[in-house]
């Protein structure tokens, strides 16, 4: 079994001095990307099936519908629109021994063309809105099912920042993954010897996701946070943990080893301090 890697790519912080740059940076890197995916001697999966591989990995679903905070709630809607053509271009891929995934490149550009709609856009700690707004949901639900696999984890980026308070949270902060076509992408590389399958698809409440795989792999894996914490350092609040993963062998039940797969710490923009209730409609995350 390979053990899961993070490499962070950051994505760009615009000087407010300086907006000029932005496009600029933007169009580099982009071409950047594309030069590294025509030299770099990735294989990268482009096989779909709609037959489901015979074994479920990771089964996960997150509420389409969840108030973040202060945000307009016709985001979230448009969001839900986001992922249904974002889902389409996911599901079903199969990622075969040696290759790997790219949401980048199966998703593509959000453009207003393939059918897009303004949703909400993270970026320097704040809530905007843009086209393709929200598809990074679908790259937290395929990152999170990942690291319950042997699967390799090559490329992820995450925000700078904690936006919301953990109003009816299940999964751990800092496991998510953020997504900016091309250079900010969620990469996964298969080092087994075995095909693995994602399947995502919109429901009617709820983002659903599936990891199956060919064979049953030898080990089981339960992900947690461990040392949470919030610290005040010159007016700033800051939010740290770390990401473990228990690996157990399937076979026996027996507690195999633990492994560090993240070590978080992001300035947090709301008040920690603060008791916020849970106003998640129609139910929590």
């Amino acid at each position: 079994m390979s053990l899961t890697t993070t490499v962070r790519v950051e994505p760009i912080r615009l000087s407010e001095r300086r907006p000029w740059i932005l496009p600029l940076a933007v169009r580099y890197f982009r071409l950047r990307r594309r030069w590294k995916w025509l030299t770099g001697g990735q294989r990268f999966t482009r096989t779909f099936s709609s037959e489901p591989l015979p074994v479920t990995v990771k089964r996960h679903r997150s509420l389409l519908l969840r108030q973040l905070g202060d945000a307009d709630m016709w985001l979230q809607h448009n969001k839900v629109i986001n992922l249904r053509i974002a889902s389409a271009a996911l599901d079903g891929v199969v990622i075969a021994p040696g290759e790997t995934f790219s949401f980048c490149r199966l998703v593509g550009r959000a453009t207003e063309k393939k059918g897009y709609v303004v949703g909400m856009f993270l970026s320097g700690g704040e809530v905007r809105p843009d086209i393709g707004g929200g598809i990074c949901q679908a790259a937290n639900l395929l990152h999170w099912m990942v690291m319950h696999s042997p699967l390799t984890i090559v490329e992820r980026s995450e925000h700078s920042f904690d936006p919301f308070p953990d109003s009816g949270r299940v999964i751990p902060w800092g496991t998510g993954t953020s997504i900016f076509y091309n250079y900010v992408d969620l990469q996964v590389r298969n080092d087994t010897d075995v095909p693995y399958q994602f399947g995502v698809r919109v429901g009617e409440t709820h983002l659903e996701g599936e990891l199956r795989a060919a064979v049953t792999p030898a080990h089981s894996y339960h992900v947690e946070a461990r040392g949470e914490r919030f610290e005040k350092q010159d007016g700033i609040w800051w939010r740290s943990n770390e990401i473990w993963r228990r690996v157990i062998d399937r076979r026996t039940g027996n507690h195999l080893q633990d492994e560090l797969l993240k070590a978080n710490r992001a300035r947090v923009i709301y008040d920690p301090t603060v008791s916020y209730t849970d106003r998640t409609p129609g139910g929590r995350f």
